[in-house]
């Protein structure tokens, strides 16, 4: 038996369709025992995105960017989020879109980027799924200062750390967003080992 078969769809409400969609689905889902129990959960779709860990094998390196985000601020976050560059896919191939945000947010023209995984962020509310990338840089793919765009309100700090001192941030709290923390993980484990 497959999960479709396990699911009843009854009643789908939108709640909200500002910028991205929150819905409230009431739903039948069938138990292992056989049961079938009535369920309501929200579901926010705000689309597919990728994020991206440029490295510097040799220099033992890596490219991060800080900015503010509002929803780690009203969570009593008081700090700009270190990240890794990433952007919404809005209908465009990962890959493609990895690279536009590359360029807008870090200002670097990539050459080989390597899909590494895919993940659900938040799966019990959440549809996202991010596509996770890294990719080597040089100094000499640099064509802009990056730092985002301003009609979409960013304002982003590019960071160039060793991987040792963003390890470090991890552990003492500086670096606390989840696709960033795995994409450091994966470069310590594949790629600066």
């Amino acid at each position: 038996m497959s999960v479709s078969d396990r699911v009843r769809v009854k009643d789908v409400r939108v709640l909200s369709d500002k910028k991205y969609l929150l819905k409230a689905t009431t739903f039948d889902w069938r138990r292992n025992t056989g049961e079938w129990q009535t369920q309501v959960r929200e579901v926010y779709d705000r689309g597919n995105g990728a994020t991206l860990l440029p490295y510097n094998r040799k220099r033992r390196t890596v490219v991060l960017v800080r900015q503010f985000r509002y929803p780690t601020f009203v969570n009593g976050y008081d700090d700009l989020l270190i990240e890794a560059a990433a952007g919404m896919l809005d209908d465009a191939d990962p890959e493609a879109r990895i690279r536009t945000e590359a360029e807008e947010e870090i200002g670097y023209r990539l050459h080989d980027v390597q899909k590494v995984f895919e993940a659900f962020m938040t799966p019990g509310a959440v549809t996202e799924k991010l596509h996770f990338f890294v990719a080597e840089y040089e100094p000499e793919m640099r064509i802009g200062d990056g730092g985002g765009l301003v009609d979409e309100g960013e304002e982003i700090e590019v960071l160039e750390l060793s991987i040792d001192e963003a390890l470090a941030m991890i552990a003492d709290g500086r670096i606390v967003d989840a696709k960033t923390i795995m994409l450091l993980q994966y470069a310590a484990l594949h790629v600066f080992r």
